[in-house]
């Protein structure tokens, strides 16, 4: 984000956070002023209005934006406190709750004719044996947490963000150590939709104060990061573009009243040509720079809305030409179905592909250095986890 601000308004940005990481380490567009347990709700809010106090007499305008999770719902949570001196492009609170738990958001699903895969919800009070017994959607099946922000509070042997789960007994070994571990909320099994990361889509829109969508751009992901931490973290992206993706999710999206980013992921299910939902963040993706780098900076509609209050006029499309990376080359045509070879090499060697993390306003040798380094890591993280997905 601080990227797609530099490069639209040529401003450095200010990043609250809880600690220093690599990405912004060296770097000179965005300064980054670390506050011990910002993460945590009490200290997050301390923060911002202490920031709120030291700058009041700034003669100029806040964008509040939220790179992660727990900072969208807590922003959500203090928006009508925050919007007294921030722009705090968020729903309000109760729609975010509704939205944010995986298991409400597949009712929301239900309610709006919004495909999505087959589920069983998972309790702390359900009898693990018995319902895994009954489920009657075939192995393999996807395993996940339905509140992705208090399943990072907890931490079990063979954790991942989510789970391909090969048979019965992996299933219950997984859901006992979860909940022995402590976590108090849904576990959700899901079917499993055939084929493999080529079948993902992701999409990023945005949505203006008056609920009208000014922006929406589909990508197509390539390949995921396989660690057990990052698991479902996109790491390439092709330009994509589907008619009736964008009139599905923009009717929803303007149906219940939505404001600012939001970021869908869904796959293509060959058995009956839908793309099914998985979930949806209240905020930009993590890998949505691909929008920006496709010539629809993020940053513009959130500023022609918030700041500028320039009417809408009518929803953009994306259609892109390049393809994002978030590994190396190598890591890409060496681990992607070799389907997609030929086009990849082409997007290279036509220079028409870009990254997040490598751009030429932002490059001392510090943090060149260190970026490099990044990249290479994934090397060592292919080779040790992309065949155990």
């Amino acid at each position: 984000m601080a990227r797609s601000f530099h490069e639209e308004f040529g401003i450095t940005s200010i990043a609250l956070s809880a600690l220093q990481l690599a990405p912004t380490k060296y770097s000179k567009i965005v300064d980054v002023q670390c506050h011990s347990d910002f993460d945590q709700e009490e200290v997050f809010i301390k923060v911002l209005r202490d920031f709120i106090a030291q700058h009041k007499e700034d003669k100029k305008k806040y964008l509040l934006v939220a790179c992660g999770d727990g900072y969208a719902q807590m922003a959500s949570k203090y928006k009508e406190e925050l919007s007294s001196f921030f722009e705090v492009p968020y729903i309000d609170y109760s729609l975010y709750q509704q939205l944010e738990n995986k298991p409400d958001f597949y009712n929301i699903c239900e309610k709006y004719n919004l495909p999505y895969p087959k589920t069983v919800l998972v309790t702390p009070e359900s009898n693990i044996e018995e319902l895994v017994e009954s489920l009657t959607f075939p192995y393999p099946m996807i395993l996940k947490p339905g509140n992705s922000i208090s399943y990072l509070e907890v931490h079990f042997e063979g954790q991942k963000k989510a789970f391909t789960i090969r048979d019965e007994a992996e299933m219950k070994l997984m859901l006992t150590r979860c909940y022995e571990a402590g976590y108090p909320d849904e576990m959700i099994i899901q079917d499993f939709i055939p084929g493999t990361d080529e079948n993902m889509r992701v999409l990023n829109a945005y949505v203006g104060q008056d609920h009208k969508v000014r922006m929406m751009c589909l990508g197509h992901p390539l390949l995921e990061d396989p660690s057990p931490k990052a698991i479902g973290n996109y790491v390439a992206i092709l330009p994509d573009y589907n008619e009736k993706v964008y009139q599905q999710i923009k009717e929803f999206l303007e149906t219940i009243e939505y404001t600012g980013f939001a970021n869908f992921d869904m796959k293509y299910d060959p058995r009956d040509g839908e793309y099914k939902l998985f979930e949806i963040n209240l905020r930009q993706g993590r890998s949505s720079f691909y929008v920006t780098l496709n010539g629809y900076n993020l940053t513009r509609y959130l500023v022609e809305d918030r700041i500028e209050n320039v009417p809408f006029k009518e929803t953009v499309y994306g259609k892109g030409t390049k393809l994002w990376l978030g590994v190396p080359k190598k890591v890409l045509l060496t681990y992607v179905n070799p389907t997609f070879k030929a086009e990849i090499e082409e997007y290279i060697k036509t220079k028409n592909y870009g990254t997040t993390l490598f751009y030429g306003k932002d490059a001392s040798p510090k943090r060149y250095i260190l970026m490099k380094y990044a990249f290479h890591r994934y090397i060592g993280a292919f080779r040790q986890y992309f065949s155990q997905r």
